[in-house]
């Protein structure tokens, strides 16, 4: 099966649109006002208006209140949501729409009892661990850190470039890559050929 591809910081239209052309299957619109990455609800809706069939938006929260993430829904209508920070699986859970949990991996962190006490999310995207970084730190973790069997699909993010990527996805066979950092030319704005690359390079691991 295909490795499905995010690309995650999405602030622009052509970008959205630049991601969809090159085969991405989903792209991650950032609700965390401290990010540089971060789009109001309004921002958000356009680029979702202007994305053609079957690309999925992703909605990233970090412990937003319930009130602030209905709020954005309503405006955003995103088909799936992604929490990265210390959500329980019953905030998760109480807007009755998928979602994906993002864990921040070092040793220690116990991705078995992630997967169970999240056992209905979609899957767990794990990510490194950087004091005061929600994502987009642009660098990998260690990937043997992730036990083979998560009941859960995952999710790899943290780091990944096109010239890492084949490598990761040889390695760790996730369900799906998630990219942000690693194709852009500016925090926030992407790089359509790095884009490009990158989807190549995952490609070329799924052959």
């Amino acid at each position: 099966m295909a490795t499905a591809v995010k690309i995650c910081g999405i602030t622009r239209v052509e970008d959205a649109l630049a991601a969809a052309r090159a085969g991405a299957h989903a792209v991650g619109l950032v609700f965390y006002e401290p990010s540089p990455r971060y789009v109001t609800p309004a921002r958000a809706a356009e680029i979702i208006r202007a994305l053609p069939p079957f690309i999925t938006a992703v909605g990233l929260f970090v412990d937003a209140p319930a009130e602030k993430v209905r709020a954005a829904l309503a405006e955003a209508p995103v088909g799936l949501l992604q929490f990265h920070g210390a959500e329980t699986p019953e905030f998760c859970r109480q807007f009755k729409r998928s979602f994906v949990k993002a864990v921040q991996v070092k040793p220690g962190v116990d991705l078995l009892q992630y997967a169970r006490d999240y056992h209905d999310g979609k899957a767990l995207l794990l990510d490194n661990y950087v004091e005061g970084l929600h994502g987009g730190s642009g660098v990998i973790f260690d990937w043997s850190l992730i036990p083979r069997g998560l009941p859960l699909p995952v999710i790899l993010s943290g780091g990944l470039t096109p010239e890492n990527v084949t490598d990761a996805v040889r390695c760790v066979r996730p369900g799906a890559v998630d990219v942000s950092s690693g194709v852009e030319s500016a925090k926030g704005v992407k790089d359509a050929a790095k884009i490009n690359a990158f989807i190549k390079g995952v490609r070329n691991a799924d052959v």
